[in-house]
């Protein structure tokens, strides 16, 4: 599973600084909050900076602490609880987030683990040798209705068998990533049982 660690020191950045849009959206959105409660907006600033950044460096983890009056230490401690945060460099055009707990266990998940050791990397949170993939297994995403499972950034894929995600691979791998539908990748509706789908597919995963 995902152990979270900062980057080495010789990939961190020496400074970050949210873009125009970027600081223009976070004083906004610190703005929401009543006042002594700013600090509430950091998980939303951290995605913010990482979206940005492709990663959390730790001066981006520092620059959202200093925006929010919070001690580094504390950021630290919610960028490393959660596994939607990189706190080094994955892959730039796809990092996918394999689910390994039980229900996806059961539906084939560790297939599709082995089929990114074999087309991405041996070891989970390495890129590929162009550095445009990378993957690792994580625990539950919330989406056991559609296991197997996955995440790449916000979305969810499910209902993932290996060829499909050998065709996911590729689409991603040739920047056509946008062009892979999320959620159920069977076209399985809604809550619809997997030997009977129907439905329309959804969306959401």
């Amino acid at each position: 599973m995902s152990v979270c660690r900062l980057a080495a020191e010789n990939v961190q950045p020496a400074a970050f600084a949210f873009n125009r849009e970027n600081l223009a959206w976070a004083k906004k959105t610190i703005a929401r909050y009543p006042e002594g409660r700013q600090r509430s907006a950091v998980i939303s600033l951290l995605m913010r900076a990482q979206e940005q950044e492709g990663w959390l460096s730790r001066a981006a983890m520092e620059y959202v602490a200093d925006m929010l009056s919070i001690a580094y230490i504390r950021v630290l401690e919610i960028a490393g609880f959660y596994t939607q945060f990189q706190l080094k460099p994955v892959g730039t055009r796809a990092h996918i987030q394999l689910c390994g707990t039980t229900p996806c266990m059961l539906r084939g998940a560790e297939e599709l683990r082995e089929l990114c050791r074999r087309r991405i990397h041996p070891e989970p949170q390495q890129t590929n040798e162009d550095g445009t993939l990378s993957w690792e297994e994580v625990e539950c995403i919330g989406a056991c209705i559609r296991a197997p499972a996955m995440m790449i950034a916000k979305d969810y894929y499910g209902d993932i068998t290996p060829e499909r995600l050998e065709e996911i691979i590729d689409a991603f791998a040739a920047g056509k990533g946008a062009e892979v539908p999320p959620g159920s990748q069977s076209g399985r509706g809604l809550s619809a049982p997997a030997a009977n789908p129907g439905g329309a597919a959804d969306k959401e995963g």
